[in-house]
């Protein structure tokens, strides 16, 4: 496969402030944005200082009010020519994606599909805004409700998904007539600005859709701003609480999107090789570095015996190379810390008595110019216990573990145990079984003989526990709830001559 063309700002990749770009600030502080296959500095991302993030909300919110007075089918419009260019370019966000994040090219593609099926829910938003009304609600007074936007709302996203995660905030919160302040991930800084690019060249006015590049100074600058409105984040749950906590505290909506460690309950009647599929593809795919990855394969009963040596076949068998090789299965860690920290665990893990059937800290890549890249193989633990960090802690790395159980209550008792309660899944023939797991499961999200149970676009994703902060999940419907308030209007017209009530000091009631 030939690479695909692709832009990024190749010295220091900046910010998207008031439709002007790049721009850098003072860029006082940069960091070093890396390429994870070679291991080697690809360029540099500026670090916005708070004045940034004023300039940035500032931007924003002169840009509301008109904004918000565009009729929602005007806005809906802007969006499906944004629509058109994401189609259009979807092969470029894809290489962006592997060359600063790592994952493979089919995978990225299959990323950056997925945000654009939340831009063609977001094009239905003139019937998605659609109030109630009651005629008649007492005599001669009518009663309806409307959604309005909020103002300025904000994002904050992580590296493992550039495109997408982004994509659950942003297309919904402008077609709701909001106003956007995005800050991405440092390590995979392009995207958002190639994004920033397509949206102004789709019609949007300069500063309705603003990217501050930075860290943990730029995300406390957009908490304790007075004129963000709404955050929604996704990463680890510690920073989730803590932004959760800090934002209420300023009197913000909030939509915290925290940690997971997904377990996948295989049963004695399960389809094997389905199963083992189901397994290697959602612990090894982008290298584990998803929030619905399957970190703990669940082996009820007799399925233990059967799984374990397939599962070890493949983990070994498993094709890791560059994103961009056509064949490759799982490409490069994100990051050398992240490396760092994977290996720690692998290490972890086998010092508390888990059997480390297979161990990918030895993988070396077949081309010798990528020595340098953060690698590690596929990783395969047996016999973990719920008192090991492997089990109770998020890796975010191609780790599985496996835990032996059994029966379904068994099963359902150890997922049930755990403080997150992001995504789950069950793999068995038995309907009866099926129905009874995703009764009594307690996760947001569940999958029955499907791995990964992302839902659609308009159905909303989030999870349980402490994978979740706040009460409403991302995209769908939930989206459009988060992202607008409700205003309820009672209204009466008197007709010529007709005499009012007269002073009134009890609470209405309908007549």
């Amino acid at each position: 496969m030939s690479q695909p063309s692709f832009h990024t700002d190749p010295a220091c990749v900046g910010h998207h402030i008031g439709g002007q770009r790049p721009d850098t600030g003072a860029a006082t502080r940069k960091q070093d944005v890396f390429n994870p296959a070679t291991g080697e500095r690809a360029r540099q991302v500026a670090l916005a200082e708070p004045a940034d993030v004023a300039r940035a909300v500032a931007a924003a919110q002169a840009a509301f009010p008109a904004w918000a007075d565009t009729p929602p089918i005007r806005r809906a419009r802007v969006l499906f020519k944004f629509l058109e260019l994401l189609n259009r370019h979807r092969d470029t966000l894809a290489a962006m994606i592997t060359s600063e994040h790592g994952k493979v090219f089919s995978d990225a593609q299959g990323e950056v599909t997925r945000g654009i099926e939340i831009v063609e829910f977001a094009c239905g938003i003139p019937q998605l805004l659609k109030g109630d009304y009651s005629e008649q609600v007492s005599t001669g007074i009518d009663n309806w409700t409307m959604r309005q936007p909020l103002g300025v709302v904000a994002g904050i996203t992580p590296f493992n998904f550039p495109v997408m995660v982004p994509c659950w905030m942003f297309p919904v919160a402008l077609a709701c007539g909001n106003t956007f302040v995005l800050k991405p991930s440092p390590i995979d800084p392009s995207p958002s600005l190639f994004m920033a690019r397509l949206l102004k060249e789709a019609g949007l006015p300069d500063g309705v859709f603003n990217v501050v590049q930075g860290d943990k100074v730029a995300v406390d600058a957009l908490i304790d701003h007075p004129d963000v409105k709404a955050l929604s984040f996704v990463g680890s749950t510690p920073i989730a609480h803590a932004i959760y906590e800090r934002g209420a505290h300023h009197g913000k909506r909030v939509q915290a999107l925290g940690g997971a460690k997904n377990h996948m309950v295989v049963m004695p009647d399960a389809d094997v090789e389905a199963a083992v599929d189901a397994l290697v593809g959602s612990a090894y795919g982008s290298a584990g570095e998803r929030c619905m990855a399957i970190s703990v394969a669940v082996l009820v009963g007799e399925a233990g015996d059967r799984i374990v040596p397939l599962l070890e076949k493949r983990t070994r068998d498993l094709k890791v190379a560059s994103g961009l090789l056509p064949d490759a299965e799982m490409g490069p860690i994100v990051s050398a810390a992240a490396l760092e920290r994977i290996s720690g665990y692998i290490a972890d893990g086998a010092a508390s008595g888990a059997k480390l059937v297979v161990d990918g800290r030895g993988f070396k890549p077949a081309d010798a110019g990528l020595a340098a890249g953060f690698w590690l193989g596929g990783t395969l633990f047996d016999h973990v216990t719920p008192d090991m960090r492997i089990w109770r802690e998020e890796i975010f790395g191609p780790v599985l573990c496996c835990v032996r159980v059994p029966d379904m209550d068994s099963a359902l008792k150890l997922v049930n145990g755990h403080e997150f309660g992001n995504g789950v899944a069950c793999f068995t023939a038995s309907g009866h079984t099926a129905r009874e797991f995703a009764r009594r499961v307690q996760a947001g999200m569940v999958g029955i003989n499907v791995p990964i149970p992302v839902p659609m676009a308009w159905q909303g994703f989030g999870g349980w526990k402490k994978s979740l902060f706040g009460d409403m999940h991302a995209y769908g419907e939930e989206g459009v709830r988060f992202y607008t308030k409700q205003k309820s209007v009672m209204q009466r017209f008197f007709a010529d001559g007709q005499a009012g009530d007269g002073n009134a000091f009890v609470m209405p009631t309908a007549k």
